[in-house]
């Protein structure tokens, strides 16, 4: 049996859950609504305010399916409560970002500006040229929108400039030294 799996996930009071046909859950809360199908090897069930994740077989394949299972589910609960934020930064000369409407402008150090949508349920926020806060209710989004925008300009070991999440460490190298 799965040790993430077998935990139970205490579901707040302001959440609601919905277990449908076929494994189909349906998470409400305060700031939105996710769904999601789980695998039909794990069962699940609502024990007053804790929801436990089954799983009857004990071969591998079942074992991670269902720690899987009880770890999309409680970061769909923990989202729709809480909300779910990445915050990059931004080094280098010249280098920033900003909001255009709906859309970011991101200015990286190549000869053309990078303009990126987002999805409808992602919000964007710029608080500083060389800060970007990726929020919102889906971790999984929220953490592929990120890698998305780092993913224009990593951060370089030279001088450790791109685009890099807030406390991440950069591993720095030595330059050249100069030969005889």
């Amino acid at each position: 049996m799965s040790r993430i799996g077998k935990l139970p996930i205490v579901i707040p009071d302001n959440v609601t859950i919905n277990i449908g046909e076929g494994n189909f859950i349906t998470v409400k809360g305060p700031k939105g609504e996710l769904q999601k199908k789980i695998p039909s090897e794990i069962d699940l069930k609502i024990d007053g305010n804790q929801l436990h994740a089954i799983c009857h077989s004990e071969d591998k394949f079942n074992r991670s399916l269902h720690g899987l299972a009880r770890a999309l589910m409680a970061n769909m609960i923990e989202g729709v409560a809480n909300g779910f934020t990445k915050k990059l930064e931004i080094v280098g000369v010249g280098y920033k970002a900003e909001m255009k409407g709906k859309k970011l402008l991101l200015n990286l150090g190549y000869s053309h500006p990078i303009i990126i949508s987002v999805p409808e349920s992602i919000s964007l926020i710029t608080p500083i040229p060389t800060e970007i806060n990726v929020s919102g209710i889906d971790k999984e989004l929220v953490g592929l929108v990120a890698a998305k925008i780092r993913s224009y300009r990593k951060p370089e070991p030279y001088k450790g400039k791109g685009v890099k999440y807030a406390g991440e460490y950069i591993r720095r190298k030595a330059g050249k030294t100069a030969g005889k």
